[in-house]
């Protein structure tokens, strides 16, 4: 598989939190071709604000890894991630990133602020844009349908 492939099966998991009316955004981690992690945004449902797609992409990689070192794998993610989602990728020692729409009000991967540049003891490699046009519309849909429900 190729990167935009596993964008494409981010953006099927973040297809399935807009369905449950969450904000789309899905996360899969990969390693060695594998993947071995994903998520999905599941705030509303588990009413946590800690349950974003990375960090339960995270936790699943982990759990099947038996250990949170995740130094060899990469992450996709629809949304480029927020200052909590960065550092728990900074933690997990993640090998690099790949994100599509870029965030500019909560982004910590360049949209804000680049945690990845600061002095922390791990700099993940970041890529942005993979498949931007399709993870920023499904996001624009979402919220869109939000709106005109309101009204």
């Amino acid at each position: 598989m190729d990167h935009e492939e596993y964008m494409r099966r981010a953006l099927i998991l973040a297809d399935e939190a807009a369905q449950n009316r969450e904000v789309p955004v899905g996360c899969v981690i990969t390693l060695n071709g594998q993947i071995i992690g994903q998520g999905r945004n599941r705030r509303e449902a588990d009413n946590n604000a800690l349950a974003h797609a990375e960090i339960e992409a995270i936790n699943d990689a982990c759990c099947k890894l038996g250990g949170w070192r995740l130094s060899d794998c990469d992450l996709y993610v629809t949304l480029e991630p927020c200052p909590m989602c960065a550092g728990a990728i900074i933690n997990a020692r993640i090998k690099r990133v790949f994100y599509g729409a870029r965030d500019y009000n909560f982004g910590a991967c360049g949209g804000v602020m680049n945690l990845f540049e600061e002095n922390f003891g791990h700099h993940p490699q970041l890529v942005g844009g993979v498949l931007a046009d399709e993870c920023s519309a499904v996001l624009k849909d979402f919220f869109k349908k939000i709106r005109e429900k309101s009204k």
